[in-house]
């Protein structure tokens, strides 16, 4: 059995591969006749992260039996410049100030410049992954349909205490799962495989997408330096979270009445009021439950793959989702 070092080694040069091919074609495109816009780009597209969604996409490209990484990445590379451009514009409409601990684009320079910016890197994204067959275009296109589609609902559920755990799947299944399952199917459609076996890739990348935005809101509740961003950014934002839905749903009298004073006129004074009722409704345990839930459901789908490093890589980074939490 292979250790914690193994897979951690075997990811790392994926994503060295990976950081590879995204610093020469920025390079190239910082001397073309778009220099200065990617100029502008290049500061949020490399100022870090964990490149989540380039790696998982290249490893299931491995999985699903591919054998020529150069393939699959500007597969790799479209994601990425679509999932950065999602951020910029993320960041514009929530106001946010920092991202990834570094002031954000528009606090740099202005909304006007950080606009430009993001709407370029779709530009960029698009014009790598259009280089693929139609199936896989209309993948591209459905999900960056979707995350505009879950982005207007998010909007419209902004301070609303009777957003549904109902609403809130379908919210994070359009932002954050959906691309990551558009990003497993269609690296498994460039390798070759069966449409069955992109299908059951796709389920892994959504069951995996779904438990990565769950850990996300309690990071933001509970804190934790690795998010990049101040503690309780989307309760300050009016962002209905899963744990603070499951307490509204199931605190009565006082305690519904106070959480939802709290949520609406939250400041920093009201964090141990907010976790104390957070705690009391047992909201906390109940999002770490179903983290597990899809986390399971996303290991069950890769074993129905053949064991190879590809395969191992993927369950251990999939166990990480639920330690960035413990």
């Amino acid at each position: 059995m292979q250790s914690a070092e193994n897979h951690i080694a075997f990811i790392e040069n994926v994503r060295d591969r990976f950081e590879s091919a995204l610093i020469a074609h920025v390079e190239a495109a910082s001397k073309g006749e778009n220099g200065e816009i990617m100029g502008l780009a290049r500061e949020v597209l490399m100022a870090g992260g964990k490149r989540w969604r380039p790696i998982l996409l290249l490893l299931s490209y491995q999985l699903a039996g591919g054998k020529v990484e150069s393939e699959a990445m500007p597969l790799a590379l479209a994601f990425e410049m679509i999932h950065t451009a999602t951020l910029v514009h993320d960041d514009i409409n929530d106001g946010a100030k920092f991202r990834r601990n570094v002031p954000t684009l528009h606090e740099r320079y202005d909304t006007a410049r950080a606009l430009i910016a993001g709407d370029y890197l779709f530009v960029e994204g698009f014009g790598l992954g259009g280089r693929y067959e139609e199936q896989i275009v209309r993948l591209i296109s459905g999900y960056c349909a979707q995350i505009a589609s879950a982005e207007l609902m998010q909007l419209r559920h902004v301070g609303n205490l009777a957003t549904t755990p109902e609403d809130y799947y379908e919210i994070i299944s359009g932002k954050t799962a959906g691309p990551f399952a558009a990003g497993c199917t269609a690296a498994a459609l460039v390798a070759g495989s069966s449409p069955e076996l992109a299908e059951i890739l796709g389920q892994f990348g959504l069951e995996l997408g779904l438990a990565f935005q769950i850990v996300d809101d309690l990071l933001d509740l509970e804190g934790d330096e690795r998010m990049g961003k101040p503690r309780g950014a989307d309760v300050i934002e009016g962002k209905m979270t899963l744990p603070l839905i499951h307490s509204l749903t199931l605190s009565h009298g006082d305690d519904r009445r106070r959480l939802a004073d709290v949520i609406s006129g939250f400041h920093d004074g009201l964090w141990d009021e907010l976790t104390e009722l957070l705690n009391r409704a047992g909201s906390f345990g109940y999002a770490q439950t179903l983290t597990n839930n899809h986390l399971e459901r996303a290991i069950d789908a890769l074993l129905q793959f053949p064991k190879c490093e590809a395969r191992d890589a993927l369950e251990w980074l999939t166990k990480q989702v639920m330690d960035r939490h413990e």
